[in-house]
């Protein structure tokens, strides 16, 4: 398996504009890779492109992604629009990262229907098919089961001569299959539910190896050129492994029910499941050096949460990996 050098991303909440730019610069002085925005309308937090077209202006060399937006909130005539141009004024440092939408309280925030897990993705795939003929054709005129376009055009366009890098994130089969064969980064979720929760029951290792199986099997050839993005949970920087994962799992058991089910998780589970870091440093370090070399995961975002690691602790880690 071809090893791609680790690269990390920090998803700090978005607080004012002169915080954010600070933020934005530190993440940057760090050594990260990427700023992470995410998308969820139902919970009230600032529009992930203009905050990363705030960022855009306060770094230099600082990739700004969206980990993801939901195809279902936005005609991708107007998404392909936003990405290109977002992929110009950042100078070509824009990770275009699309889902399907997942969230109920999002949909019902929005006035959305919550459609069947099958026609969500079916809706992601006719979206992606027309939003890279609209990167790549003067004009497009489409036809599908979702939308119809006539004559659409998009006069500014990625600086990238095919597109902003596409980054699609699942944990099912027909998503991580759509990834494999559209994508150049693929993400690993937890499994989602037909009512919308992730199943935290899918976030132990032999579930993540089949969804990497899965993606290689839709990307054939390709596989060795997709960079394999993993977001984790939490991270516990300590020597007592074993009374930090208690302390994770007690944080875990108590995740809404509105976004994770199966969330009883027993020390064992935790120390286990590549969503959680744990260790001194030195170990850390280690275990992602192991995770890369099983599945080839090269590609780290982190959640912050108050009594675990923030992006700022975790540089020591960044620093020792990052392009290695």
């Amino acid at each position: 398996m071809q090893h791609h050098p680790f690269r990390f991303a920090a998803a700090p909440k978005f607080t004012s504009l002169i915080r954010w730019s600070e933020t934005v610069r530190k993440i940057e002085a760090l050594g990260y890779s990427t700023l992470l925005t995410s998308d969820h309308p139902g919970g009230g937090g600032a529009d992930p492109i203009s905050s990363l077209v705030v960022a855009a202006a306060a770094s230099t060399t600082l990739r700004l992604g969206t980990h993801v937006l939901a195809n279902d909130f936005r005609n991708p005539v107007m998404l392909a629009q936003q990405a290109a141009t977002l992929d110009v004024v950042s100078d070509e440092r824009f990770e275009f990262g699309l889902g399907t939408g997942w969230l109920r309280d999002d949909y019902a925030a929005l006035g959305v229907s919550y459609d069947a897990p099958s026609t969500r993705v079916r809706r992601l795939e006719e979206a992606v098919t027309l939003i890279k003929r609209l990167f790549s054709e003067e004009t497009v005129t489409f036809s599908g089961s979702f939308y119809t376009t006539h004559n659409a055009r998009l006069t500014t366009k990625p600086l990238r001569r095919l597109h902003p890098p596409l980054l699609i994130g699942g944990g099912g089969r027909r998503m991580l299959s759509l990834a494999g064969c559209e994508a150049d980064i693929v993400s690993f979720d937890p499994k989602g539910t037909a009512g919308g929760p992730k199943d935290i029951a899918t976030t132990t290792p032999a579930a993540l190896a089949q969804q990497i199986s899965w993606v290689r099997e839709a990307a054939g050839p390709r596989f060795d050129a997709l960079e394999l993005h993993l977001l984790v949970y939490n991270v516990a920087i300590t020597e007592h492994q074993r009374q930090a994962a208690e302390q994770i799992a007690q944080f875990m058991a108590y995740a809404p029910s509105s976004i994770m089910i199966n969330t009883q998780m027993s020390v064992e589970d935790v120390l286990a499941s590549p969503r959680f870091l744990i260790g001194t440093m030195d170990e850390i370090v280690e275990q992602l050096q192991a995770r890369r070399e099983q599945y080839g995961i090269s590609y780290i975002s982190f959640l912050q949460f108050p009594g675990f690691a923030d992006f700022e602790t975790l540089s020591p880690v960044v620093a020792r990996l990052a392009g290695t």
